[in-house]
């Protein structure tokens, strides 16, 4: 165990410099491994705003998480949030893209059943889920 968390955290290190996308995943992934993620403040800086229906400084702060690094479950979490605030604002294809991008990392992703039963961006996860 101690070892994992070694190599997990060379492993970060060494890609330190690579800003590619897939890159920036596995980034993120290491620091999961070792539990802690750059993006993790932002993340719930977003969520709270997002609780509080302060929707451009969710989106804000959501998107700000995910560039920073999240481990997965929580890059997700992120994606699924950005995807509600889009489909509220009448961006549905954006809500889509959103929406892809969380069920890419976690294809079993479902929606609690208050989140599926709402008239916006319920239909557009079951669209979405259903094409993947």
């Amino acid at each position: 165990m101690k070892y994992a968390a070694i190599i997990a955290a060379v492993g970060a290190l060494l890609l330190a410099g690579c800003q590619t996308e897939p890159m920036r995943a596995m980034q993120a992934d290491f620091r999961s491994l070792i539990g802690s993620s750059k993006g993790e403040p932002a993340l719930a800086a977003g969520l709270r705003q997002y609780e509080e229906g302060n929707y451009a400084e969710a989106s804000r702060q959501l998107q700000a998480a995910v560039d920073q690094g999240l481990g997965r479950s929580d890059r997700v979490k992120a994606h699924k949030h950005l995807a509600f605030m889009h489909c509220v604002s009448g961006r549905t294809s954006v809500c889509r893209d959103e929406f892809r991008k969380a069920l890419a990392m976690d294809s079993e992703l479902d929606l609690s059943p208050a989140e599926a039963g709402h008239p916006t961006w319920g239909p557009v996860f079951r669209s979405v889920k259903a094409g993947h």
